[in-house]
Parts: C-alpha cells; structure tokens; sequence
C-alpha cells in the first residue's frame, strides 16, 4: 500500500532527508487519521528521522523559511515548528525501556522498527515513508490498518508491559474507543483491569488532559463506561464511581445516579461543544451518595446535594489540577444552581422567583437552561414533555423578567458613595444593609431597577435605621 500526503510540508522533509543522506517517516495520529480519511484535530505531525531528529528539524525549517523558529526540547531529543496549521515535530528513532517506578524511560538510538514498537497502539505504529526509494510506502508491522478496517485498539506488543511502561496508555485506550467509535480487544481490556492501579503513578495534568478529550467525544459515556469497567474511574474520579448503584428499602428504590448522570451527560453533548458546561453536567449530582436518606412515608432524599455538590467541585478541579479559575466558578455556580428552574417548574413561576434566578445565574443563565433540561432523563413520555413544557414557560419568563428589569447583569443603581453623601455618614455596615436592602428591593418586585426609584428607597430605608438626609 502506497500513500503520499498531499502537502507540501511532506516534499519539503523529503528534499531535506535525501540532501541530508538520512530517512524519514511520518507517525503516528496524522497516518492513521490520513488512512481514515479523517482530518487530524490537533493538526500535529510527527516525523521520525533515522538519526539527529533536532538538526532535521532546523534543516527542514530553514529550506521553508529563515524566519521559521525552532523549539528544541533538549530531555526528550525532540524540536518543533509551526507551519501553516501544523505543529510539526521530528525525533530521532529510538528505543525505550522503563523501570517499574517511574515514567521516564531510559533512552539510546534505535531502527523505525524500534520506535514502533514503543508506540501505544497498532493504529499509531503506522509510518508513511518519506525516502526516495520508496515514497509514501506504508510500514504497518502489526496489523494496523486491518484493526483501522475492523474497528479495535489493540497494543503493538503485549499489553501488560505497555501499559507498564506508561500507564497513561490506558487513559488513551479508552480515550481512542471513544473517539473514534472503535472497541479495545478483549486482551488490551483485561491488562487494562489488571494494570488499572498503575495509573497513580501518572500526574495529575496528564490525566486531565485524556479527561478532557474524552469529555469532547460525541458521547463521553462510552468512555466513561469504559474507564469504570477496567477500574480506572474508581481510582481518578472515586466521586462519581460512588454514584452507582440503586439502593432499596421498603419497597422504594432511586434511580441509578451514575447511569443517570452519564445520561445528562450525552444530553448535554448533543447541544453544546462547550467542555466546562460537561463538567458541570458529570459533577451536578456528585454529591447525591453524601446526601442520601431515607425517610419513611417519602423514600429516598437528596437534600442539599446541589449545594454540597457545588462545593465539592473546587476540591475536585484542585485534585485534578484543572484550572482554578473562572472555568471552576462557572461549573461550580451550575452544580449549585441546577434545581433552581426545576423547582420554578414545579409550581407557580413567579415575577421575583425568576429576577432572583436571572441575578445568580447572571450570563450563564443560558447554560443552566440547558444543564436543567439535559437534566430531564425520566422514562415517563408524559412526564418529559411536562418538564419540557415548564421549561419552555420559564424561558419565555426569564425573556421577559430580563427585557423589563435588566437583572442577569445587575449593577446596583444606587452606589455606596451616594449613600454616604446622602445621609453624611462614614463609611460602615450601614451603607451594607442599605444597599442588600435595594437589591432585595429589586428582586422582590416592590421597586423597578431605576436610579430615582432606588433612591428613594434608599432615603425610606435610612430614615427607618435613625439616619437624616443632607
């Protein structure tokens, strides 16, 4: 099987290699999504040279342009550029070998032969030859593109030491089956099982990372359901694994949180590409096993898991090493606002039910929408299009409410300094209570969000705390 990439990228690192007297061969990601006829995601290509990967490098960069800036990473023997949408990356052949504590391979020169056995999986050990003796052959020494045609990942050697050497090779397995739609081979699966504990040893950015592709598949519960089966969930995420399971007593059973959450999950993929609005779907019932009860004459209670849950999520994001900015904010304030429209369906939407959800909600509000009617899982036909029915009044209400009183990004009409001026006072709790005062005002309906209403009841209320105005 012959195949040339139809770049010129590939006739430039060609050029470069005969000039040089040295081979060179694209890997990896960009043959098989090449051989797929999928186009590559991240846009990377790894070139392997048989010799100096580096000095290729600088090589190819400058017959492209003297302006091109190489990145050499002197401890992996790697360099880098950037050309066109790509980020090219060319490495010297080599071979690897791990000791059983640690990541870091001991390194030394090798064959193409050697560096694909180092490789993750069959459908990754694919190499398309640059050298002009046999360009755009295709070396597929383990049966890749028959495990491309059949759907499956499977490691190149056996699986134990795979997943030994680097135990993040699991995360990928299961990343890779999502992605792609493929299945992993039933002996790659059951070393992952075996090998599952290993994955301690790998840091936490490096799991997030397989994390968050996963999350970004078209249905993350197949990866999820994978990474629970082999083990692994239980050890990276033990908050959501604790979600399984129906419990009975009485006669009333739940639901089975962590299937229903899986559930949301895919709901809210199938509207949104935005990754932290998954978060907030995976972790919006985290905290439903902490608050389970049972209360005879009810049955089964979560009482507060949505606040417990919101704050939980800090201490996961921080685990995880996630970014602990406004991204946790945003998935936190979901978590804790996510029964706030259900209950507003549940009985009479009123004016100041809705301000006070448009005021915590604020911009986000659009998102919580959708979080709340991924939400709706229930088998029930007529119990769903109710839901949906409420949800559709609750957002003509919030169009409403925000058009007249402008609250989703509420400033206080009335500023501190004027209270302060007014009534000629010093700075204080005072001018605290007065301006909570306002703002419930507001949201209660009794003023409309307008400078010369809020401040006469501003006057009203300063007078009622003993206080003059100047």
């Amino acid at each position: 099987m012959n195949i040339f990439p139809d770049d010129r990228i590939f006739e430039i690192v060609a050029r470069v290699a005969d000039k040089e007297m040295t081979e060179a061969y694209v890997i990896g990601g960009y043959v098989r999504d090449h051989i797929m006829g999928r186009e590559h995601p991240d846009k990377d290509i790894d070139i392997v040279v048989l010799g100096d990967g580096p000095a290729m490098a600088r090589a190819v960069a400058k017959e492209i342009s003297p302006d091109i800036n190489v990145t050499v990473f002197k401890t992996f023997g790697t360099a880098m550029f950037h050309y066109r949408n790509y980020d090219i990356e060319f490495v010297g052949a080599r071979k690897e070998s791990y000791s059983e504590d640690s990541r870091k391979p001991s390194v030394r020169p090798g064959t193409l032969e050697d560096d694909q056995n180092r490789r993750d999986f069959t459908i990754n050990a694919l190499a398309i030859s640059l050298n002009k003796h046999n360009p755009g052959e295709v070396l597929d020494p383990f049966g890749g593109i028959d495990d491309i045609r059949e759907g499956i990942i499977r490691t190149p050697l056996d699986p134990d030491t795979t997943f030994s050497d680097d135990p993040l090779r699991m995360m990928r397995a299961v990343r890779f089956a999502a992605q792609l739609g493929f299945r992993i081979a039933d002996t790659t699966l059951e070393s992952i099982a075996r090998n599952a504990e290993r994955i301690k040893i790998v840091s936490a950015e490096r799991i997030n990372t397989e994390l968050n592709k996963i999350m970004a598949t078209v249905r993350p519960s197949a990866g999820f359901l994978l990474l629970d089966s082999t083990g692994l969930l239980s050890l990276i995420l033990p908050e959501i694994a604790r979600l399984k399971g129906v419990e009975d007593q009485d006669g009333k059973g739940h639901k089975d949180n962590f299937h229903h959450t899986l559930k949301v999950l895919d709901n809210v993929a199938e509207v949104s590409d935005d990754l932290w609005l998954r978060w907030a779907a995976l972790l919006h019932d985290v905290a439903k096993p902490a608050t389970k009860k049972f209360v005879p004459g009810t049955g089964w209670t979560f009482h507060g898991h949505e606040f417990l849950g919101s704050k939980m999520v800090p201490e996961i994001f921080k685990r995880l090493k996630l970014p602990l900015n406004d991204r946790m904010k945003y998935v936190k304030k979901l978590v804790g606002l996510h029964l706030r429209p259900i209950s507003l369906v549940q009985e009479e939407v009123t004016d100041s039910a809705v301000r006070r959800l448009l005021f915590e909600a604020g911009d986000d509000i659009d998102d919580l929408m959708m979080l709340c009617e991924a939400d709706i899982t229930s088998g029930n036909r007529m119990k769903v299009r109710k839901h949906r029915e409420n949800f559709a009044l609750v957002r003509c209400k919030l169009k409403e409410i925000e058009e007249k009183d402008a609250v989703r990004t509420f400033q206080p009409p009335v500023h501190g300094e004027e209270i302060i001026a007014t009534f000629n006072i010093a700075p204080g709790p005072v001018v605290g209570i007065i301006k909570a005062a306002i703002k419930e005002a507001i949201l209660d309906g009794v003023i409309p969000n307008e400078h010369e209403a809020a401040r006469e009841f501003m006057i009203r209320k300063g007078i009622e705390l003993g206080l003059k105005p100047g």
